[in-house]
């Protein structure tokens, strides 16, 4: 299986509710959200983050849009009116976890290609 960055399969959004950050990862085919329901917990959203994410990281599902949603707690220095951080509110936390390296099958990788 090639690795790739996780932006080859999803798009994402971000951004903030108080000291956590809240970060949507949208599958860019439906085929694409079960790969990504199996493979992208909440565990390795929080090993990956680490340096931001302080406290525990919790998954929601949303099939009927293939998205999985991602809660940050703690990760924005204490929220958007109290935090020294350059991005106290969480606005590239997506992008962050769209860098994140992936290893996903080459039938998975045809349906999104250009």
């Amino acid at each position: 299986m090639p690795t790739v960055k996780l932006l080859k399969i999803a798009h994402g959004r971000s951004g903030d509710k108080g000291n956590g950050s809240n970060v949507g990862i949208i599958a860019r085919h439906p085929e694409i959200y079960s790969f990504l329901e199996k493979n992208l917990t909440a565990d390795r959203v929080k090993d990956h983050m680490k340096h931001v994410c302080k406290g525990e990281v919790e998954r929601y599902e949303m099939p009927n849009i293939g998205a999985l949603n991602f809660i940050l707690n703690e990760s924005l220095g204490g929220g958007g009116t109290v935090s020294l951080k350059l991005d106290a509110q969480g606005k590239t936390h997506a992008s962050q976890v769209l860098r994140m390296d992936i290893d996903v099958p080459e039938e998975l990788l045809k349906l999104v290609e250009n």
